[in-house]
Order: structure tokens, then C-alpha cells, then sequence
């Protein structure tokens, strides 16, 4: 046997007493190890199926489970090296099937994900989450809380790292977002890009087809969907998302669709909370030619994400004020309102004619009273 056949030979069997040995120690050593470590890193019990090595260097965990945090039926691990030279944790490729991910809000103050400490040092080249699921459990809203389920989530993040200043990650995220009776569902769609050593970020997020009556519990303090006899309606939200320096801007739409209502019967009356609905409904159409639409402008953190409905809220009631002000669109399209609809909640025409300002059409005092009437919480 020529010589470079025998050190070709020797090489073959150290490597396969090499890969059997660190099997070994995976099956009996590295998962409690592994175990071990992540019960330290996260604070909760820890459970993991099996671990396995994949020549010629990937390792798989099945059946992991964080309590609280992650369920994942299969985890793909490929360690990298070249994080290590600036002292991070570095894996070329992270694969993720079909996992669970839990995260619950306490209702101390707004939302925002502090994930473990270990994670701030981990540099992942490539990630990629197959047919997963996110539930979010708010304790702060409503007397029992409020569940929120994303389904069918698939994941592509890219990183590109550039020691010690720059780590650009390129990601594209979509899902599906469940109704709470069934039959129907919303979607997320996400993607952009973000340097979180810079703290600059460019994104754009789509929801659309969301149960609004769902959320009710977000907003009840400021309409009541009941004695405005609204039964059904449809969320779409857009947001272009724009980071600097750790600084956030979010330039947003809220889109109200396919709004269904409870019938009335003839012989009853409107109460207020009905007739201030069908005029603020319809101002609105007749700003954004028939549609129901809201923009506003959310700024916040990169490091501290912040969101409330009173973000909403403010955008809301600006809308109108504006719209009586004569500001924005031509203010003489508020005349597509009906005067029915107006019927009971202003004294009649001649308070709209007396609300003209400038030579434009315009809400009078009487309804702008009304119109902030509906947010004052209770």
C-alpha cells in the first residue's frame, strides 16, 4: 500500500473513533449537559428528546421544550468560528421545525421582548423556522386577559457580520393569523433589514384581514361595540418602518373593512353610542373616498419597542379636529355625510350651515362635543 494510502486510511479511522466517541458523549454526557445549560440561561425547565451528531459537523435536537418559552419538534444546529474572535457565540446555520413559541405579558407597562442574556453574544448566519406558531398572552387587558395565536410561520433571517461594528441581518417573515370562531384568518407579512450593533433598521409590515372584534378588549374603554351594534369588522394594517441610531420611526395605516351590524328593530331608537359610530364611520369615508382609513406615526426604540392604542386614539381624534379645521382633504366632501345619520346627534341643518369656517364645509361645535365625547374612557 503506498504511503499516502495508509495516512489517507489512519485519517478515516481516527475520524470515525473520533465522531464515535463525541456520539457517545452526546448520548450520555452532552444532553444533560445541554440541558444544564440552557435551565441556567433561561431560569425554567428544561426538557430535550435526544441530541445527535450529523457528519460532518451538525448537531440535532429533537423534542426540546423551554417551559414557558419554546416547544420544537426538531432543532438543527452548525457551529461556526468565526464569531469567536470577537468573543461571541457563532453558529453558521440554525434550523428550526415547527416550533412553539409562548410569550406572556404581565400588564406592568407596554410589551416589549427581552430575550436571554446569552442570546445578546449569539451570531447566527442563517436562520430559518419552519411551520411555527407564536402565542401571545396579554394579562393586562380585559378582566381574564387576551390569547393572540400566529400559525404556519416560516422564517428566513441572513446575517452578515463585519467585526466589531456591524451586523446587517436581511430577514422575510409571513404567517397566519387565526379568527377566534374559525373559518377565517388574517396574514402577517414582514421584511426588511436591520443593524442591531447600529441600531439602524428598514422594514415593511402588512396584517391584513384581522378580527377587529377580537381586539376589542385593547379599545373597550373607549367604544362600546356593543351599544354601537357593531358585529363583525376586518382589520388591515400597514407600517413602514424607518431606524436610526436607535431611534424608530413607523409611518402607519389602519384600514377598517367588511364592518357588519347588529340589525335594530324599527321600533327602537339609536342610542348615542350608535349615531356617533355612523358619523364617525362616515366622515372618514367621505375624507378617504369611501374608505374607512387612519394614518399616524409611531416613534420608539429600537433596544425598548414601545406601541399602544393610544397612539390610535390621539390619530383619531386629530383626524376630525383637522376635518372641522378645514385642514387636509377638501373638507366640503363631509357633506357626503348624511343628514340622517346626523339626525339626533346635531340639532339639524342649520347647525352645519352655521359650522361653515372660511368658506368650507366643516363639523360645528355641537359634534366636535360629541366626537370627543366617544374617547373620554370611562
Amino acid at each position: 500500500m503506498k504511503p499516502w494510502m495508509k495516512v489517507l486510511a489512519i485519517a478515516a479511522v481516527l475520524a470515525a473513533v473520533v465522531f464515535t466517541a463525541a456520539n457517545v458523549f452526546l448520548v450520555f454526557q452532552g444532553k444533560a449537559l445541554l440541558v444544564s445549560l440552557l435551565k441556567q440561561a433561561t431560569g425554567r425547565n428544561v426538557t430535550l428528546g435526544s441530541l445527535e451528531l450529523i457528519p460532518p459537523l451538525q448537531f440535532n435536537l429533537r423534542d426540546l421544550q423551554i417551559e414557558g418559552i419554546l416547544k420544537a419538534e426538531s432543532i438543527s444546529i452548525t457551529p461556526g468560528f468565526l464569531g469567536l474572535i470577537a468573543g461571541r457565540i457563532s453558529v453558521n446555520s440554525l434550523t428550526l421545525v415547527k416550533p412553539e413559541f409562548i410569550y406572556e405579558k404581565d400588564g406592568s407597562g407596554p410589551a416589549a421582548f427581552r430575550p436571554p442574556a446569552f442570546l445578546e453574544k449569539l451570531i447566527i448566519g442563517r436562520l430559518n423556522v419552519r411551520d411555527g406558531a407564536l402565542t401571545f398572552i396579554d394579562h393586562g387587558v380585559g378582566l381574564e386577559g387576551i390569547v393572540l395565536h400566529v400559525n404556519r410561520i416560516n422564517v428566513t433571517l441572513v446575517n452578515s457580520y463585519v467585526p466589531p461594528k456591524s451586523l446587517l441581518s436581511k430577514f422575510e417573515l409571513t404567517g397566519k393569523i387565526p379568527w377566534e370562531g374559525g373559518g377565517e384568518e388574517g396574514s402577517i407579512e414582514l421584511e426588511g433589514w436591520l443593524d442591531i450593533l447600529k441600531k439602524d433598521m428598514q422594514a415593511t409590515l402588512n396584517l391584513t384581514g384581522i378580527d377587529g372584534i377580537y381586539l376589542y378588549p385593547y379599545y373597550s374603554s373607549w367604544v362600546d361595540i356593543e351599544k354601537a351594534r357593531i358585529e363583525k369588522a376586518k382589520l388591515n394594517f400597514t407600517s413602514s418602518i424607518q431606524g436610526l441610531n436607535n431611534n424608530i420611526t413607523a409611518h402607519c395605516r389602519l384600514e377598517l373593512t367588511d364592518i357588519v351590524r347588529k340589525p335594530r328593530p324599527s321600533d327602537v331608537p339609536a342610542e348615542r353610542a350608535e349615531r356617533i359610530t355612523d358619523v364617525v364611520l362616515d366622515i372618514f369615508r367621505a375624507l378617504n373616498e369611501g374608505k374607512i382609513v387612519l394614518d399616524f406615526t409611531i416613534r420608539t426604540k429600537m433596544d425598548r419597542p414601545e406601541f399602544g392604542l393610544g397612539d390610535i386614539q390621539s390619530a383619531v381624534k386629530d383626524t376630525i379636529v383637522s376635518a372641522r379645521k378645514g385642514k387636509g382633504p377638501d373638507p366640503s366632501m363631509i357633506l357626503a355625510v348624511p343628514l340622517k345619520v346626523l339626525e339626533g346627534t346635531i340639532k339639524g341643518v342649520a347647525d352645519v350651515s352655521r359650522a361653515m369656517i372660511d368658506g368650507s364645509y366643516a363639523i360645528g361645535k355641537e359634534l366636535k362635543d360629541v366626537f370627543e365625547e366617544t374617547f373620554k374612557t370611562e
